[in-house]
């Protein structure tokens, strides 16, 4: 950058994108002293190097944003875990299922636990049997991504949200808000008359 750059020639840039042409780097410099610019070495290894005339600090702060706004477009993967014993009450399953139901609307993951006791450890196709019960339950909100499978005295299954669940759900959370909006100017108009 500027008095950095230790070549006897450089192939300029001008600052909206236009060829200037290979100049030395005395006049590369002059010429950002005279538009109030920084002589910025883009390309160090062609031949002769590429500089370019740029406000190095607007250019710097540009690219913060830019990598902030693309880390908050990010998509975080939360796992949330639900737990189950193998001999669980009807009206116990139906409150599990409501919480994963609710976690994969949400576009979480769901890992899925349940833990055997005792003798319940020689039976693992019955905590197979409540896994897919459950998996099949809850198909309509997500899909099984890695199938049941034992883990010491646990059986363990995750459950992903489908793909286009959170587009599907924005696209729900909007008609609403539309619906709501449209609903309050049809009371004010009707208010409106009366008055």
């Amino acid at each position: 950058m500027n008095d950095r750059i230790r070549v006897p020639e450089v192939r300029l840039v001008g600052p909206e994108g236009e060829q200037v042409g290979i100049v030395s780097i005395g006049e590369a410099l002059r010429l950002a002293q005279d538009s109030e610019l920084d002589l910025v070495e883009v390309a160090p290894m062609a031949r002769p190097p590429v500089a370019k005339l740029m406000d190095y600090g607007k250019f710097k702060y540009e690219s913060a944003q830019k990598a902030r706004e693309a880390r908050r477009n990010q998509a975080l993967t939360v796992i949330k875990e639900m737990r189950l014993r193998l001999k669980i009450d009807p009206h116990d399953y139906e409150t599990k299922k409501g919480h994963v139901e609710r976690f994969l609307r949400g576009g979480d993951k769901v890992k899925i636990t349940v833990m055997f006791r005792g003798r319940e450890q020689s039976r693992p196709e019955m905590g197979y049997r409540l896994l897919q019960r459950l998996a099949g339950d809850v198909s309509e909100l997500g899909v099984v991504e890695s199938n049941p499978k034992q883990d010491g005295r646990n059986m363990v299954m995750v459950i992903a949200p489908h793909k286009n669940a959170q587009a599907l759900q924005q696209q729900a959370q909007q008609a609403q808000q539309s619906k709501s909006r449209s609903a309050k100017g049809e009371q004010e108009a009707e208010q409106a008359p009366s008055a």
